[in-house]
């Protein structure tokens, strides 16, 4: 699922010394999008209330796949992208948004290489996000991404395949972290309840979410821009070049109309026909 790498390999081939015909890469980077894009998760929206000015419910994520999503080298990531739009289209709440770079809005681990973004059961502000990923510490108990350093995880909440056993599991497939304690989070996917202050805004609202994928995060990718070796640099330009824009895994939304209280009475709607 790696269309990121594919696109350097299409893009610098020729540098690279790579055999590929760039028509062939191409068609890979599509598949890979393909795959991601209808058989990987799910995404429902459930009990989506607005009461006053508070958008209440919760984001169901279904897991796909027989394994941990995302899986293999610790660099990927997937996240939830919530975002609300007012009556006239306008952002009213945003939380996951990403820029060119790669840089996921309101991640902690993006902003300080020594911080991690947590796991929630609940998300109610822009600067939470709920992010699916390993975070490592090497053997002083500090964030790390070399995996040579690496001795334990502060965070592993990547999600689990249908059928996982917690109790069964060996220590080195466990859940880590808040996760951990997170009862909405289990085999088969995860439940994210929304609390959202709208104040100020007019509705009704569409809630859309997404879920994206990466698969060299922000993070990773700049700490070994950081090394002067000619390999990383080398790297740095490919990865300056080639947009590192997430895939899109699945896709959701919903109208949310204001609920009135019950003792209130509505005047009724009068259509003037020509």
């Amino acid at each position: 699922s790696n269309a990121f790498m594919l696109n350097i390999l299409r893009y610098f081939g020729e540098q690279i010394g790579v055999t590929t015909s760039s028509a062939a890469l191409a068609q890979g980077v599509l598949e890979t999008e393909t795959l991601l894009g209808t058989q990987t998760a799910g995404l429902r929206l459930e009990n989506m209330i607005l009461d006053g000015f508070t958008l209440s419910g919760a984001v169901i994520v279904e897991s796909l796949v027989g394994h941990k999503f995302p899986a293999g080298y610790p660099s990927r990531r997937a996240w939830l992208h919530i975002t609300v739009l007012d009556v006239a289209g306008n952002v009213v709440f945003e939380s996951g948004a990403v820029s060119a770079d790669g840089q996921i809005q309101g991640n902690d681990n993006d902003a300080d290489p020594a911080a991690y973004e947590p796991h929630y059961a609940a998300l109610t502000a822009p600067d939470q996000v709920q992010i699916y990923e390993a975070i490592m510490l090497n053997s002083d108990g500090a964030v790390t991404t070399v995996l040579l350093r690496a001795a334990s995880y502060a965070k592993d909440n990547r999600l689990l395949p249908q059928g996982f056993d917690l109790a069964a599991a060996t220590p080195d497939i466990l859940v880590f972290g808040a996760a951990a304690q997170d009862v909405d989070f289990a085999a088969g996917g995860d439940r994210l309840s929304l609390q959202l202050d709208l104040t100020g805004a007019t509705g009704p609202f569409i809630l859309q979410v997404e879920l994206l994928y990466q698969t060299i995060g922000y993070r990773w990718a700049h700490n070994l821009m950081l090394d002067e070796t000619f390999e990383a640099q080398t790297f740095a330009g490919y990865y300056n070049t080639v947009p590192n824009l997430p895939l899109v895994v699945a896709y959701t939304e919903v109208q949310v109309e204001p609920r009135w209280p019950a003792n209130t009475t509505l005047s009724p709607i009068r259509i003037r026909r020509p």
